[in-house]
């Protein structure tokens, strides 16, 4: 039996995104403003500082609920510009509307994103036949390749594993961001198919890994990006000792981010930081001053400081 080194074209293949990807907020002026020369500083500080091999723009992370289609469509272009020629752009163009998510799609695509982050349909709750549809239908629109993204605890509804097994035989459909926390799910999954599954949930990482995930989609990894990739690569090589050395020091801030809504604390840490982010826009609201300092003690317990 033949062990691919990380870096050989067979193993290449099937990270079609990378190892590390962060789910990165979209950066607001002081008045709540799209801020698209922060998101361009954002994007080179994530690629270049933190080691991601793709961003993902347009995420719930970066409240999409709240920005605008032409704002969407204008922070693709911006980001693609910055870094889409050393990082690969991933549009988060999910809705609960196959319609609506196909304009969105095909916006993308235009804008400069190189693949699709499409979301199980939320509160609407479609039976197995509509995602199968649904997803369909998205990846049929445009030629980008698209990362399935299963929530379940958001969306209501979990993609079963036999509707993955169908997707999983679309020639574009060719991801999986797994936030539904079911390892065994996730492992008939990759057991049965080809697609590239990344942990939608930082913690869960390195133990996806160790059921065939290739990576992860980050949120604490506005932060931890560097030190995610070297656990990440030192799982690829064999070194579990130091994967898990760097799960545990990093779990204070895998967890800790999520203390509350998730990029409530990215957009505080990157202020602090003097990193481009500003305010959130409502309905979020902006951390507290002792969410604050309970993020900087979670950045610590991680090795992390954030400057004062």
């Amino acid at each position: 039996m033949t062990h691919d080194h990380p870096d050989t074209p067979a193993r290449a293949a099937s990270r079609p995104f990378g190892r590390v990807l962060t789910a990165m907020v979209t950066p607001f002026t002081a008045d709540g403003e799209l801020d698209l020369d922060g998101a361009a500083r954002l994007a080179n500080h994530l690629v270049d500082e933190q080691g991601n091999d793709a961003l993902v723009i347009n995420g719930t992370t970066g409240e999409s609920p709240t920005t605008s289609d032409a704002e969407k469509e204008r922070l693709i272009r911006a980001v693609a510009e910055a870094v889409g020629d050393r990082a690969r752009i991933v549009a988060g163009v999910g809705t609960n509307d196959t319609r609506h998510t196909i304009e969105l799609a095909t916006a993308a695509e235009k804008a400069g994103a190189h693949g699709l982050l499409v979301v199980t349909p939320y509160y609407n709750k479609p039976p197995q036949s509509g995602l199968l549809r649904h997803f369909t239908a998205v990846a049929d629109a445009t030629g980008l390749p698209v990362m399935l993204y299963d929530i379940p605890h958001r969306a209501g509804v979990p993609i079963a594993t036999e509707t993955m097994v169908r997707l999983a035989e679309h020639g574009r459909i060719v991801a999986v961001k797994d936030a539904k926390g079911d390892l065994t799910a996730t492992s008939w999954v990759t057991s049965r198919t080809d697609l590239a599954f990344y942990s939608g949930e930082d913690s869960l990482t390195l133990p996806a890994l160790s059921v065939g995930a290739v990576g992860v989609v980050g949120t604490s990894t506005h932060f931890t990006g560097a030190l995610t990739k070297q656990m990440i690569e030192a799982h690829d090589a064999g070194d579990n000792g130091a994967a898990l050395a760097l799960h545990r020091r990093l779990l204070p801030l895998y967890t800790g981010i999520f203390r509350t809504q998730g990029v409530i604390l990215v957009k505080a840490g990157l202020n602090a930081a003097g990193l481009p982010a500003g305010p959130v826009r409502p309905p979020m609201v902006d951390a507290t001053d002792d969410e604050i300092a309970q993020l900087r003690a979670d950045c610590a317990a991680a090795g992390l400081a954030l400057p004062e």
